[in-house]
């Protein structure tokens, strides 16, 4: 039962999502996965002169309306949950001159995290950490451009939770200028790594006492498990690292002035993430070596148990088989003659038990059994 959970646990981890591949179609070909969520649309209007308690928030079925809410107000953040309907996903792109490849991109949700730039907006792809019943991720899409910020989502429940509570509340710089909400917004999925690296790093001490106390298979598989799940965390976070390089580095007129900074703070936690992921992936392959090293110091013990039995147990075994031959002392008076005596068996007896007692004091001496090596 538990090789076959852990056998569904591997099987979910190397299928891959998003829409099938096909091969021979045209670049730009648009194709979603008929499985994926219809999209939800919700809009956020608001700009650096609003009241700070101002915000045009709302969910809408019509991506028309979007047009509405880009003139009413300078800044708008238009956040689309779930890839299922290609009709919607192609006005959106009509609404904001998406390029054709990039919305290709956002649909084919294995895309490694990357910045693209095109004529008026830059397109970036993101990878953020999920995990329900078990680890997984989830292609964050954002486009940018004047006045607007985009964001395609494959799935309900996010790690944007806090930006939005952020631009509820006040003004702030992140009314300010749509480049800060795009730092917000990569902050916010890289930050949220932090609590799911802490639980695995609680998970790591409780597998190190186990395997130090009491190491069966099931600390090998789940030692194996984190194994895993630190080997997908490493390859979402990687290539993030990248892309907040890349815009620190080659787009400093999307980014300009004190985004910048900020953006190099961003950069700051995704090396400290990947530091964490490096540590705690080194700290589980000690723990293999280390199960591994327990079990055969265990084995080793057994082991040097019966050995321990096995010797002590020969010469008393020879004394038997001496005393189990059937010579007739009638044909000579050298045959057997301790059967004759009358205490010839308490003989025998007394003879293995000082015999046995002698070689577990020699054991006792050398450290093989209890206490220390003299």
């Amino acid at each position: 039962m538990q090789k076959k959970s852990a056998k569904r646990r591997m099987k979910r981890s190397l299928v891959k999502a998003g829409r099938p591949i096909i091969p021979g179609l045209a670049p730009g070909t648009l194709t979603v996965d008929p499985a994926a969520p219809k999209p939800v649309i919700k809009i956020f209007g608001f700009g650096p002169e609003t009241d700070a308690d101002k915000v045009d928030e709302k969910v809408v079925e019509d991506p028309e309306e979007i047009r509405g809410v880009m003139d009413k107000w300078p800044i708008v953040w238009v956040d689309v949950v779930g890839l299922g309907d290609l009709e919607t996903i192609r006005r959106l792109g009509e609404i904001f001159n998406l390029h054709r490849l990039a919305l290709e991109d956002v649909i084919n949700v294995n895309q490694r995290p990357k910045a693209e730039e095109y004529d008026d907006h830059l397109f970036m792809v993101a990878r953020s950490m999920l995990r329900d019943t078990a680890l997984g991720s989830e292609q964050i899409s954002i486009f940018f451009g004047k006045g607007f910020v985009l964001t395609f989502q494959e799935r309900i429940g996010d790690s944007f939770e806090g930006v939005r509570e952020r631009l509820r509340k006040g003004k702030g710089r992140l009314r300010v200028a749509a480049d800060h909400l795009v730092y917000a917004l990569l902050d916010s999925i890289v930050d949220y790594n932090f609590p799911l690296l802490e639980s695995y790093g609680e998970r790591l001490e409780k597998l190190e006492l186990e395997t130090l106390e009491k190491p069966d298979i099931s600390t090998l598989t789940e030692i194996h498990d984190v194994k895993r799940d630190l080997l997908m965390l490493r390859k979402a976070v990687w290539p993030l690292r990248e892309l907040v390089n890349s815009l620190v580095r080659d787009y400093e007129d999307h980014f300009p002035g004190e985004t910048q900074l900020f953006l190099r703070d961003c950069y700051d936690h995704v090396v400290e993430v990947m530091d964490l992921i490096e540590s705690y992936r080194e700290i589980a392959s000690g723990l293999v070596d280390l199960y591994l090293s327990n079990i055969s110091n265990r084995m080793n013990d057994v082991m040097k148990v019966l050995t321990l039995i096995a010797t002590i147990f020969i010469p008393l075994g020879f004394i038997a088989g001496l005393y189990g031959m059937n010579f007739d002392h009638s044909v000579s008076p050298w045959n057997m003659p301790e059967l004759f005596l009358p205490f010839g068996y308490p003989m025998a007896l007394g003879m293995m038990t000082t015999v046995a007692a002698g070689m577990v004091y020699y054991f006792w001496k050398k450290g093989w059994i209890g206490g220390k090596r003299k």
